[in-house]
């Protein structure tokens, strides 16, 4: 039986069996099917209170900005009430009903072949790279490009490149624009940018349904809102702005969390193809960060603090995922495999110490010499 292939030598999980890792599988599934035959009322109160926050919270912020934003403590206020809105909108509003969580409730307004969340990001764009490349092959370099976005090295299987000296201010960046680093995902920039392997006519028309979608949100936030704000629109226009780069930073930084640890193993591309269902899961909870906080935290985070459980059950309500996390916990416990587990912000720094680390060529000194002087060649 094939494996996925880790990459990353520091893996605190022991191997397993062929036999093993049936079991471990067959075990994650009773889990799964305990709790998905359980959801009912509690999980669709849950979802609607949600919905309801984000839009009472968006209607008083935006009424904040628009009657007396001009006033420092109010356009403070104002605009981190709307940055808060629209975290909760991405991360666990629209995030888990795209994943088709509370499909079984039939409410046309939460099913998650029509949501489209409040994001430049087009909802279709979204399903393809995260719902399906990246949940299905994740952390595999190579084939799922959150592996770093096409931005950033943060695996040492990834071919060095000179950019990556600056991998922390490239991460940086990508924190701060990540809402549109998100929104051109599936364009892959990179493959005009850095490897010359796709025109900017391609990109061009692969961006239609994009273009549509940076309108209407470039309009909303910078232009109507400003507008019917009158004298107010300046204070309007930069809490927009402001409150869209809280957004950013916010879920980048969970983002970041949930999958570039010093921890978080990454694999290779080599025997997916018949990688068996209880392998895929070990995979998922390998490649993993689970982060640990408040109620609040875990609702601002989408539950994506509960990134191993998000990762083996993407379709359970994430309102389900502290529930489950103890069961799996201890199944990982009983098998040896890792469950990688801390505060948020030990986590954090854990990031950006591999971002670090992996701003530099693998090996020594003489590798390093031998890789700018092959990418020199190939630039000139």
């Amino acid at each position: 039986m094939n494996k996925p292939v880790n990459f990353q030598s520091n893996t605190k999980s022991r191997y397993l069996t062929d036999e093993e890792i049936q079991s471990f599988g067959e075990k994650i599934e009773v889990i799964r099917r305990d709790t998905m035959q359980s959801l009912g009322e509690q999980d669709a109160a849950y979802i609607y209170k949600i919905r309801n926050f984000v839009r009472y919270s968006e209607i008083a912020s935006r009424g904040m900005l628009m009657v007396a934003g001009w006033l420092p403590p109010v356009w403070l206020l104002g605009t981190g009430l709307l940055g808060i809105s629209k975290i909760v909108e991405n991360m666990e509003l629209g995030h888990n009903v795209m994943h088709g969580q509370f499909d079984w409730l039939n409410d046309p307004s939460l099913n998650g072949a029509n949501y489209d969340w409040d994001t430049i990001a087009t909802g279709d764009d979204w399903k393809y790279t995260h719902n399906y490349v990246h949940h299905t092959y994740t952390n595999i370099v190579g084939k799922d490009h959150d592996v770093g976005y096409g931005l950033i090295r943060v695996s040492e299987s990834q071919p060095w490149e000179p950019r990556f000296l600056f991998n922390i201010p490239l991460a940086i960046q990508l924190m701060i624009f990540f809402e549109w680093y998100v929104g051109v995902q599936n364009l892959h920039l990179e493959d005009v940018l850095a490897y010359k392997t796709k025109t900017w006519r391609e990109v061009w028309q692969d961006s239609i349904k994009l273009r549509k979608k940076v309108k209407r949100q470039v309009i909303k936030d910078y232009v109507f809102f400003p507008l019917i704000a009158g004298p107010n629109a300046i204070p309007v226009l930069a809490g927009n702005a402001v409150a869209n780069v809280i957004r950013s930073l916010w879920a980048s930084a969970v983002i970041f969390n949930g999958h570039f640890t010093e921890d978080a193993e990454t694999f290779e591309l080599d025997n997916t193809e018949n990688e068996t269902r209880a392998e895929w899961y070990l995979r998922q909870i390998r490649g993993s960060s689970n982060f640990s906080g408040t109620k609040w935290l875990h609702i601002l985070s989408g539950n994506l603090s509960h990134q191993i459980e998000h990762h083996l059950f993407p379709d359970m309500p994430a309102n389900r995922y502290a529930e489950v996390a103890p069961k799996v916990k201890a199944l990982c416990a009983e098998y040896g495999v890792h469950y990688n587990e801390a505060s948020f912000i030990k986590q954090f720094a854990s990031v950006w110490v591999r971002l670090g680390q992996c701003s530099l060529p693998n090996g020594s000194k003489e590798q390093f010499k031998l890789t700018l002087q092959t990418q020199f060649k190939r630039w000139i």
